[in-house]
């Protein structure tokens, strides 16, 4: 089984996520690559003109995991983009996680989250498992260690 942990990470939270990801999977025996998704102009003020300049392929994979920041309550227009222009997700077990600065899921989590899911059903897959880390709640580190666990459970 391959797996692909495709991440869009603006401050290095996101990345340090997929990375704990990574790691508990090839603890576990499995082929796992993290790659990431970068933009030639990520600045909030101007994301409908975000211009991507590296885009992740997805089709070699198995599994996929889509990480990104949660941006103005929303999901961040980059990985917006880039999921909007993947050819297809069918056949794949596709899982999704959101940081977000706020200290609740409710403050764009949440919303970012439904966002992606909404992607990948366009793209011809349902989200299997999906989560939020809220980067300034006290349990950061729990939320982190939990949503990796639920990720990485079962292969």
């Amino acid at each position: 089984m391959k797996i692909g942990i495709i991440v869009h990470s603006h401050t290095g939270n996101t990345l340090s996520v997929g990375e704990r990801i990574k790691e508990e999977w090839e603890r576990k025996g499995a082929s796992v690559k993290v790659e990431r998704v970068k933009a030639v102009n990520e600045e909030p003020a101007e994301a409908e003109k975000t211009e991507l300049a590296e885009t992740p392929d997805v089709s070699s994979y198995d599994v996929v995991v889509f990480g990104a920041p949660v941006r103005a309550f929303s999901l961040s227009p980059v990985m917006k983009k880039y999921m909007n222009q993947i050819d297809s997700l069918a056949g794949k077990e596709v899982y999704c996680f959101v940081t977000q600065q706020l200290k609740t899921p409710v403050l764009g989590g949440s919303h970012s989250i439904k966002q992606m899911k909404q992607l990948c059903a366009v793209k011809g897959q349902r989200v299997t498992k999906s989560g939020i880390i809220n980067w300034s709640n006290k349990k950061r580190e729990e939320m982190i260690e939990s949503l990796v666990k639920d990720f990485t459970g079962e292969m």
